[in-house]
């Protein structure tokens, strides 16, 4: 089973890098997408292409037009889909939509950023906070799951490609980094980290100075999976060559 995330930063601006095209020729059987930026009205035709593929999809967009957004592709139908988490403010926005299957749930996730501000890295903090009691009771229903997305975070030094010069910026700050170590010890597992350990994976590039033609980049995206999924990962693939947003997916796949 091939399980991929993808920011897509605008799926009407990345169709039309053809990310249909990208889509079929991957194969995915789960697509969680975030940042989608649009309303299911508003594509028509996009959904259309994607129904084609045989995909069932699932959308919660953000209230304010052209912000935000989580979906979920799926070729295998959901027992259930839980959109949003009851936290209006957070809901508002757009950021998680669950699917549950049989044997695991599937979470697409956008954690908020801080870059543009105080005022937002503060209500990072509040979603981060919030996250944990979140997650700690939905993991005592759904123990099985995955948790995949921009989490807007580099967990370790080896995840960005300057820790020096970054130190103070949102995405690297110390008391994020600590956050994603906290969720992390706490059960969950950073799957491509449990594959690969080496330096220089990103997926995230800025659009300025030419940074992803030189891999200046950070590793934000995730696929997170509770403890008891261990047995079932087999595989964590950064697909770099995917270029319809500043981010590129990650693939996670997993034994039958």
């Amino acid at each position: 089973m091939k399980i991929i995330s993808y920011n897509v930063n605008g799926i009407r601006s990345a169709t039309t890098k053809n990310f249909i095209g990208w889509l079929q020729e991957t194969n995915a059987d789960m697509v969680c997408l975030q940042e989608v930026k649009a309303l299911p009205s508003q594509i028509p035709e996009i959904l259309g292409l994607v129904e084609q593929l045989g995909y069932h999809h699932y959308w919660f967009p953000a209230e304010k037009k052209g912000y935000s957004g989580v979906a979920i592709l799926t070729k295998i139908k959901p027992n259930h889909v839980e959109y949003g988490c009851g936290e209006e403010w957070i809901d508002k926005e757009g950021r998680i939509l669950r699917a549950d299957f049989d044997g695991f749930s599937l979470m697409s996730l956008y954690m908020p950023s801080g870059s543009s501000g105080d005022e937002r890295q503060v209500k990072k903090y509040e979603f981060m906070r919030f996250f944990d009691t979140y997650i700690d009771e939905l993991r005592k229903e759904h123990p099985h799951m995955i948790i995949s997305g921009d989490y807007n975070i580099c967990h370790t030094a080896i995840d960005i490609h300057n820790p020096k010069s970054n130190a103070n910026s949102s995405g690297f700050l110390p008391e994020e980094r600590e956050w994603m170590e906290l969720f992390l010890t706490n059960g969950f597992i950073d799957t491509f980290r449990h594959f690969n350990k080496d330096p220089h994976h990103y997926t995230w590039w800025s659009f300025r100075a030419g940074s992803r033609g030189k891999n200046l980049g950070w590793r934000i995206d995730y696929h997170l999976a509770t403890q008891p999924m261990l047995e079932k990962l087999k595989n964590v693939t950064i697909l770099a060559d995917a270029i319809h947003s500043d981010h590129c997916p990650v693939l996670l796949e997993l034994n039958p």
